[in-house]
């Protein structure tokens, strides 16, 4: 195969970097932001990090069981506004709201009946580093604070993921920015006590937190209201909760195992800290050093995979099957290149990042060689991500259930809890294995992208809406 069959035009490349920098800019400051906000807490000492580290190991399974759940509707939503069915997306809107509540009122439960003893199952002895009641205390500082912020969030993923799909990327962008700057600055005042401010440590940075998830939701939904020319579905959306039983169906049919993957996904990354936990609370601590610079680089190609799934949807919704199997091909090639380049930064960090912390020697030991594990991961997880949305936008959400969850579940985590359980392996060679079986991945992906059965219309059926 040539290799011009993955490089696309100039006109091509227009298309993607202007929907992909405006969602790329909202994760960089975010990212980032998260950056300066573990680094405050890293700051103040070990336990406060550690704490904060696993109370949000906790609540970014949610985070990605709203991801997913928005994200089956959002299938739909992005092929209606391929077809300019604004009633379509006026539907798919309203289902998220259903589905989002519900998952909101189910994990508020839980976190608030089971807290403890979900914190408890990472908080083990090893090492030199670390005082396991100390970090219990933190964690559940954090946490009973920060469950105040996932109503804003919810509702903010409902509105943002609409305007994305709908070719809006900028608003969210915008709010995001915002959001994230009142993060930084309320951090600053309430967890060091500055200009007057009491000085609150982890309680200051879940109070910091939670007031800009409410600014950011105030500044999406205000936004999408006050312009309904550029946003017709929220037009009357509210002046029914109908939602057509047909397509209910197809959204849960479609949808299901894609909020299954996310939430099993999310829950398998947090089982693979667990194990790698069991070797001491300064893995968690390293870990999660490790974890904030790689994320603030990997921005680079995971946005590629939101906008492969916007662009797809709309190629695939328009009827274009034969251009989006073309524009996928050429996606995921940039989406590599853009992990190698992310892998180069992420490597030229590791040795300074872990100095910043207030942390032992033991912990920034055990980082660096982390990040540079997760360095070297980074172009595999390019292609896999890229991969992943592209099998997505089609609505195979079967098959990307079992190339994505089902394989941190069979494979992943079987392999981690092996080896912290019945071998002396370190964290890191744990780590490393729990990456090298990702190869197996490429392979995977490679051969179900290139069967094409994944470009299919969505809403081709006369009855989806």
């Amino acid at each position: 195969m040539s290799i011009r069959k993955f490089i696309g035009t100039k006109r091509f490349y227009k298309t993607l970097l202007g929907v992909m920098i405006p969602i790329l800019i909202q994760n960089a400051i975010t990212n980032f932001v998260s950056l300066l906000d573990n680094v405050m807490v890293g700051r103040v000492g070990t336990e406060q990090m550690s704490g904060v580290s696993i109370v949000n190991q906790l609540l970014f399974v949610f985070y990605l069981c709203i991801f997913g759940a928005i994200s089956g509707a959002g299938l739909f939503s992005a092929q209606f506004f391929g077809k300019r069915d604004h009633e379509g997306v006026r539907h798919t809107f309203r289902f998220k709201w259903y589905i989002s509540l519900l998952l909101l009122g189910g994990a508020t439960a839980l976190l608030i009946a089971a807290g403890e003893p979900l914190i408890g199952l990472y908080l083990h002895e090893g090492g030199e580093t670390g005082d396991l009641a100390l970090t219990l205390h933190y964690a559940k500082q954090y946490l009973a604070i920060s469950l105040i912020g996932l109503l804003p969030y919810t509702v903010t993923q409902v509105y943002a993921g609409t305007l994305r799909e709908i070719g809006h990327t900028v608003p969210p962008m915008a709010a995001g920015i915002v959001g994230v700057v009142t993060n930084l600055v309320f951090n600053t005042l309430l967890i060091f006590g500055l200009c007057g401010f009491p000085a609150l440590g982890v309680e200051g940075a879940a109070i910091a937190t939670v007031i800009a998830r409410f600014t950011e939701c105030a500044i999406v939904v205000i936004w999408t209201h006050t312009h309904r020319q550029q946003c017709e579905f929220i037009r009357g959306v509210y002046r029914s909760g109908y939602v057509p039983l047909t397509l209910v169906k197809k959204i849960t049919v479609t949808g299901s195992p894609l909020m299954l993957n996310e939430a099993l996904w999310a829950a398998g990354q947090a089982m693979l800290l667990q194990c790698y936990s069991v070797r001491g609370i300064a893995v968690v601590s390293a870990m999660n050093i490790s974890n904030t610079i790689t994320n603030t680089f990997s921005v680079l190609f995971l946005s590629v995979g939101s906008t492969i799934a916007i662009l797809l949807g709309h190629e695939l919704g328009a009827g274009r099957v034969r251009e989006a199997r073309d524009s996928a091909r050429k996606m995921i090639a940039f989406s590599l290149f853009m992990g190698l380049l992310g892998a180069a930064l992420i490597a030229a960090a590791a040795p300074f990042f872990p100095m910043i912390y207030n942390t032992t020697d033991e912990v920034r030991t055990l980082a660096v060689q982390m990040t540079l594990i997760s360095a070297a991961a980074a172009p595999v997880h390019a292609y896999l991500n890229a991969s992943y949305f592209t099998l997505r936008s089609g609505g195979k959400t079967l098959i990307t259930f079992l190339f994505d969850a089902g394989f941190v579940w069979c494979v992943n985590v079987p392999l981690a809890f092996l080896l912290s359980r019945f071998t002396p392996a370190p964290a890191t060679l744990i780590l490393l294995a729990a990456q090298a079986a990702e190869l197996l991945k490429v392979a995977l992906g490679t051969l179900l992208v290139a069967r094409g059965t994944w470009a299919v219309d969505l809403t081709e059926v006369e009855d989806a809406v």
